[in-house]
């Protein structure tokens, strides 16, 4: 059984303008003491193409986490636009809000995110290459998708090459996908947002 639960998220400063921060209300709730640090990051998949392109945005400890129900705001910066392949720029990507405990992923929560141009001229004819500055990104907040992994509490996960079980994340097979509940609905409307 998992010693900590995400019971709810919600998408702040949504939508903004790209180069704003990704701002999320995070609950979670403890059913015991934690001795160690919970580790929180934010990922911007910068293609679907290749992880290459993804950017941990931030990194955060938590902890330890004493048993009950626990609020935090976690922000971070908007990705580099460097770093991401002008092809995958503009349209839906997503966004990961990963938690962690002794480097055991065990819940990671999803959402698409959609960059568009605000100004309508600038959608009907884009640049060729993408302003970053006229650009809007608008997570769809309702429908994250939250995947759960089964993880030993009480110790480090070993790095094991060989296991097909395990990767570096700490992720294992015995994975369940869900939709997050208890999330307030927000107003996505957007001609372009076709997912």
């Amino acid at each position: 059984m998992a010693k900590v639960q995400i019971s709810n998220v919600v998408v702040l400063n949504n939508p903004a303008p790209f180069f704003a921060p990704f701002q999320f209300e995070v609950t979670l709730e403890c059913i015991e003491d934690l001795p160690h640090d919970i580790e929180c990051k934010i990922v911007y998949v910068g293609s679907a193409e290749s992880e290459t392109y993804d950017q941990v945005l931030d990194s955060v400890l938590v902890g330890p986490v004493p048993r009950g129900k626990h609020m935090f705001v976690f922000q971070a910066n908007a990705p580099d636009p460097s770093k991401i392949p002008e092809s995958d720029a503009l349209g839906v990507t997503i966004v990961l809000l990963i938690c962690s405990y002794l480097d055991n992923e065990f819940v990671r929560v999803g959402y698409y995110v959609n960059n568009e141009y605000e100004d309508q001229e600038l959608r009907e004819n884009p640049p060729e290459k993408p302003c970053f500055e006229k650009v809007q990104k608008n997570i769809l907040a309702t429908n994250p998708r939250v995947t759960r992994f089964k993880i030993n509490w009480e110790q480090k996960n070993p790095v094991d090459e060989s296991s097909e079980c395990a990767s570096s994340s700490g992720m294992h097979q015995e994975e369940q996908e869900e939709p997050m509940v208890q999330l307030p609905p927000v107003d996505m409307s957007m001609d372009a947002m076709a997912f």
